[in-house]
This record gives structure tokens, C-alpha cells and sequence, in this order.
């Protein structure tokens, strides 16, 4: 892990190479969770996102085997601070 990258740049490489996305949005949320800060004992710092990932490699995978599998690729960034992420997970075509 390169601590010098952001969290949402380190987040956007594992996917990317990992998953060849044809479409991928790292927003960082943790504004919006502010009162984790006191409560988790955490930096409130690049903790929470809300990722868009479109990948063929998704094809066949229920959401759920999806975000396990998203979850796995982005386990060094969870055991370095990162709380939560809100997944959405498609295909090409989907809606």
C-alpha cells in the first residue's frame, strides 16, 4: 500500500486493476459521518465512500458475491482506517 496516494486513489487502483472497470466513481462521504470521529476513535479522515464500479468481471455474480468480492480487493484499506463503503455493482448495460 502506498501511504503517499490518497485512500480514494489507492482505492481506484486496486479496482482498476483487479476488475478493468468500464466505469468507476470514488466519492468520499465522510463528511456526512463526522460524529464517527469521537465515537470510533478514527482520524475522520478518507473513511467512508460510495463507489460506482461497471465490470464484465461482475458478470454471473449475484450483488451480494459482488461486494464480497470488492470488499477481499480492498482488504489492506480496512485493516488502515477505512469504516465504510456503499457499494453499487454492475455490468456494462445495466440500469
Amino acid at each position: 500500500m502506498n501511504v503517499h496516494e490518497t485512500r480514494a486513489a489507492r482505492i481506484e487502483r486496486v479496482l482498476t486493476q483487479a476488475l478493468a472497470p468500464t466505469e468507476i466513481e470514488i466519492k468520499d462521504v465522510t463528511h456526512r459521518h463526522a460524529r464517527h470521529k469521537d465515537r470510533l476513535g478514527i482520524e475522520g479522515q478518507e473513511t467512508h465512500f460510495a463507489v460506482k464500479i461497471v465490470s464484465d468481471r461482475f458478470e454471473g455474480l449475484s450483488r451480494i458475491a459482488r461486494h464480497r468480492q470488492v470488499n477481499e480487493l480492498l482488504k489492506a484499506e480496512f485493516e488502515s482506517g477505512l469504516h465504510s463503503l456503499a457499494l453499487t455493482t454492475q455490468t456494462p448495460g445495466a440500469s
